[in-house]
């Protein structure tokens, strides 16, 4: 087991899930929340809190959201599809 850095969480290599990245993918999460920018971002993230879902729970949902785009990209090197984002923003809840 290794120490990820920049968090306190242990990783071990031949988990599913970095710390590390996850972290990252729910600072971007934030900021377009906050940035309203894409604003389905924003108006997903309300949606979801009206919809009785914790603020945790929900940068999580929208975090896989975006995990789920930018893996699109970079497999298919496409740019980001706004639209396709949009798709996959409205699936959640």
């Amino acid at each position: 087991m290794r120490e990820a850095r920049g968090t306190s969480q242990p990783y071990e290599e031949g988990t599913a899930t970095n710390p590390r990245l996850k972290a990252l993918i729910l600072e971007v999460v934030e900021d377009q929340i906050r940035a309203s920018d894409p604003t389905e971002t924003q108006q997903t993230f309300e949606r979801l809190l009206a919809a009785g879902y914790s603020r945790k729970q929900a940068v999580e949902m929208i975090g896989s959201a975006l995990v789920e785009e930018i893996w699109g990209m970079l497999h298919d090197n496409k740019l980001f599809d706004r639209g396709r984002f949009s798709a996959l923003l409205e699936k959640l809840g």
